[in-house]
């Protein structure tokens, strides 16, 4: 059954065609949930348990979604589906994360976003050789079955395990790693005592909660820099998203193209994080796409080619600030609150996704200042995302403790910098 005989069947035209659009609104309400549910969760239970839950959830979800056979049960089944794909978008990164040094965590943030654009390109394909609509929501679906099994080879992360005090869990799984990667590493090295210690000190003294991200000076400074940054990128990424399917094109054409796009800021974003670090890279992207839509406030409509071809540039880096944000931020928080954080600025970020549509309709104020406000809160974001420290070369820190004790190493060095630059100037 294809959509618009679904429209017929429940019902959904005439006065009810604005319902059909609902869907996806209410869609994004579960993604929006989702994230500060299993923010909070994972970071109270376990990455990988919690990763169980999203991946068995999605497929329960989906499956019952298909089977639907009224649009209120359609309706309450994907939005809760929302919530449960949230849940595996903001807890796999931040535990690869978790498991590598600082060489590689480039690496593999990029190459995991990756996999995400070859599953957009790939729904463009299924979607236009699967029409009927239970159909293509089970072939989108049934990548979950594999990462349901997958689930049996990934190991919960170490460094949550030690601030939990699970030290001998922390120690199975060290071992493990060692002996995979060829490594021979000592008794004294991983012994009881040694992890106890370190336990010791990364111990969480009370079960973390939003209301951490605020109590101190630093988290409080990163937190709030977090959200207004994820809202400019969510603001630019889904306004350009909306400039791309203004462009005529249909459907299978529109989620080819997201997808082509993507590609070339992966590169991008992994050439210029290696050279420039994380914060001026996420700042760059964010200019960049700001700086496309004030050219497009000079170009006039008429010109299609050069809209067509700004619009492409601009979604580009939007494309790379999203993919940098996200393992930016999981380097940003600490591992007791790295989840909490994570969710927070996906809830802020999910917001402001979901305010784009609103602003395009400020068009009947006038013709270009939905453009005007996209890239106005793009150029805010850029300028706020330089407040942000910088992550490149630093480890993972642990504790609340460690990201106040990197803030005033921070403090001390800039002294002293400062201190050699006026010795200097004495000199000369």
């Amino acid at each position: 059954m294809g959509f618009e005989e679904l429209l017929d069947k429940w019902d959904l035209v005439c006065e009810q065609k604005g319902l059909s659009k609902l869907t996806s609104t209410f869609f994004f309400v579960g993604v929006l949930v989702g994230a500060v549910l299993f923010g909070y969760l994972s970071d109270r239970f376990g990455r990988r348990r919690l990763l169980l839950v999203a991946y068995a959830s999605s497929l329960v979800l989906s499956l019952v979604s298909a089977a639907s056979v009224s649009y209120v049960m359609f309706v309450i089944t994907r939005t809760l589906t929302g919530s449960a794909l949230a849940g595996f978008t903001i807890i796999v990164l931040p535990l690869e994360l978790e498991w590598l040094d600082v060489e590689h965590r480039v690496v593999a943030g990029v190459l995991s976003t990756i996999f995400w654009t070859g599953g957009v390109l790939l729904l463009a394909l299924v979607g236009y050789l699967i029409r009927d609509w239970r159909w293509l929501l089970l072939a989108a679906t049934l990548p979950c079955v594999p990462g349901i099994l997958s689930i049996w080879w990934v190991p919960e992360s170490a460094r949550w395990l030690l601030t939990q005090g699970r030290v001998e869990e922390a120690r199975g799984y060290l071992l493990c790693c060692a002996r995979l990667n060829g490594q021979s590493v000592g008794e004294e090295e991983l012994s009881q005592e040694a992890l106890n210690k370190v336990a010791e000190g990364e111990r969480v003294v009370q079960r973390p909660s939003y209301l951490d991200l605020f109590r101190t000076p630093r988290l409080r400074h990163i937190s709030l820099c977090c959200v207004v940054v994820w809202f400019g990128v969510n603001v630019s990424y889904y306004g350009l998203t909306l400039d791309l399917s203004g462009l005529g094109l249909d459907v299978y054409q529109t989620q080819l193209l997201f997808g082509a796009v993507e590609l070339p800021s992966k590169l991008l974003v992994y050439l210029c994080v290696r050279r420039a670090g994380r914060r001026l890279t996420l700042s760059g992207m964010l200019l960049g796409a700001a700086l496309t839509y004030g050219v497009r406030l000079l170009v006039p409509s008429g010109t299609r080619a050069w809209t067509t071809a700004l619009a492409v540039v601009g979604k580009m880096f939007s494309e790379a600030a999203f993919t940098t944000a996200y393992f930016f931020t999981s380097e940003l928080y600490p591992t007791v609150l790295r989840q909490t954080g994570l969710g927070l600025a996906s809830l802020v970020g999910r917001l402001g996704g979901s305010l784009a549509p609103l602003a395009a309709l400020l068009d009947g104020v006038w013709l270009l200042l939905p453009k005007l406000v996209y890239g106005g809160i793009a150029l805010l974001a850029g300028c706020i995302a330089l407040l942000l420290p910088e992550t490149r070369k630093a480890q993972l820190p642990e504790t609340i403790q460690d990201v106040e004790k990197m803030s005033h190493q921070e403090e001390e060095m800039q002294c002293r910098l400062n201190g050699t630059e006026e010795r200097h100037s004495e000199k000369l």
